[in-house]
């Protein structure tokens, strides 16, 4: 009785998480329709002094790390997406009843999802987030930190949440 109370709870929670996960995988491939329907690649669009919506194409990883190698990397970069969000699943399902932990590790899922769909489906990364500040120029050319998406975002906050999730473990014991 209470391992079958155990597993729908989990389910139940699990359900919840993969929402969530869905959700971001929605904004993210909406906002990137909407990109690719409204800008040419390269095009870009002042919206305030520190920020623009671009349209680039990111064939690498974070900080177009790996972007000129060649055309292997799409697949790498799929098959770690796939990997990743296999394992991902597997955690949710295994702590669905830690909050923090599974908001963070869904945030991820969806975003790498959501990545994983654009090389699938382009061969490349849509970006269209572009932030530019001056104290960032000794770190970035002319203060343009690199454009990012919705993805890329949830991953981040997702990343943060794990480190915090951590933290309060640790304080805790």
């Amino acid at each position: 009785m209470a391992r079958k109370l155990m597993s729908s709870r989990s389910g139940a929670g699990l359900g919840l998480w993969l929402g969530l996960a869905a959700l971001v995988l929605l904004f993210d491939q909406f906002t990137k329709v909407l990109i690719v329907g409204n800008f040419q690649l390269g095009d870009s669009h002042t919206v305030t002094s520190f920020f623009n919506v671009v349209r680039v194409h990111n064939t690498g990883a974070a900080f177009s790390f790996l972007a000129g190698a060649g055309g292997w990397q799409r697949w790498f970069f799929v098959g770690l997406g796939a990997v990743a969000s296999i394992a991902i699943v597997w955690m949710l399902r295994s702590h669905a009843g830690q909050r923090l932990f599974c908001f963070a590790i869904s945030m991820i899922l969806g975003g790498a999802v959501g990545n994983v769909v654009d090389r699938l489906w382009h061969g490349y990364v849509v970006d269209f987030l572009q932030f530019h500040w001056g104290f960032l120029a000794p770190m970035f050319p002319g203060g343009y930190f690199p454009s990012f998406n919705i993805a890329d975002a949830a991953i981040t906050v997702g990343a943060v949440g794990l480190i915090l999730d951590e933290l309060l473990r640790v304080r805790r014991s």
